[in-house]
């Protein structure tokens, strides 16, 4: 019988397509873990990965077993959190996913006062990129994942905690006198710059202004809002920034100045988004609450 000890370890070969590493991973010998997909592809009939001295592949014939199995597993795993659901609040690890334009902003925000109601709560924090997030969700690899929508996050559900808008940001002589908000049509689209592209934030902005489909035509592209900051800094253009991280952009920044982006909002709606089955709905609406009530005394007045 095919058992749920050789369906990790399949899956753990797939992830890494080595039998090391997938064993490293698995926290067993090699021998160990090769004997056990050497059963489990005895069992099937056929194999599932091919392999020899330096490559490892998955058959075609193993592919549907694969995806079966990561079903399987994530079911699994759902029940054993469903069994232990009547414990307290966050007595159990958990892992969120969160995208690199929202974590250095939102988590120094919130984290103190989730520590300071439960001490004891091991939150594990994943930063990646939206896409990577969401497939991690949906493999049951993290429990949520805090990202910016609009996004495609078909078959997952979110809880949406915060709203914001963006602030155009520009050196202090480069501001326009007696301005206090900004249209698109007002900015010099030449000068501005955004992030690389990959990042959902750069989309968000880029609609925010209706600016989807034009090509910019600045030379400059950055992974990072702090480097954008310190480049409008140094008169080399401006950018746009969501209201959640213009204090900690700006603050020691006092030859820039920001004001308001006068486009139809909210620009960018951010959410914590899991599985529909998830469930620890309970504690992640505790979260929720609590990312809400902590940025709304943080960011209100920006």
């Amino acid at each position: 019988m095919i058992s749920l000890k050789q369906l990790h370890y399949a899956l753990a070969v797939e992830k890494n397509l080595h039998f090391k590493k997938a064993a490293e991973m698995c926290n067993v010998s090699q021998s160990a873990l090769s004997t056990a997909i050497n059963e489990f592809e005895k069992q099937l009939g056929f194999s599932v990965f091919e392999r020899n001295n330096k490559h490892v592949l998955v058959t075609g014939d193993g592919q549907p077993i694969l995806d079966k199995a990561k079903k399987v597993k994530l079911e699994f795993d759902e029940l054993l959190l469903l069994s232990q659901s009547n414990k307290e609040p966050f007595s159990r690890p958990m892992t969120i996913g969160v995208i690199p334009t929202i974590g250095p902003y939102l988590l120094p925000k919130v984290l103190p006062e989730v520590r300071k109601q439960y001490p004891n709560f091991k939150l594990r924090i994943q930063e990646d990129q939206s896409h990577i997030l969401v497939d991690k969700l949906r493999a049951g690899e993290i429990d949520a994942a805090i990202l910016a929508l609009p996004y495609p996050i078909e078959g997952l559900m979110g809880f949406d905690f915060w709203q914001e808008d963006f602030y155009w940001v520009c050196h202090k002589d480069e501001r326009p006198s007696k301005v206090n908000e900004i249209t698109s049509e007002e900015l010099e689209i030449d000068k501005l710059m955004l992030l690389k592209d990959g990042h959902c934030l750069k989309e968000h902005a880029l609609a925010a202004c209706s600016l989807q489909n034009k090509k910019q035509d600045t030379d400059f592209d950055s992974a990072s809002l702090h480097t954008l900051i310190q480049m409008v800094a140094g008169k080399l253009g401006t950018t746009l920034v969501p209201q959640m991280a213009l204090d900690q952009l700006t603050h020691n920044e006092s030859e820039l100045t920001a004001i308001h982006l006068n486009e139809p909002g909210p620009h960018r709606t951010i959410s914590l988004v899991i599985r529909p089955n998830y469930v620890r709905t309970n504690e992640l609406s505790i979260l929720k609450n609590i990312f809400t009530k902590q940025l709304s005394q943080k960011c209100d007045g920006n």
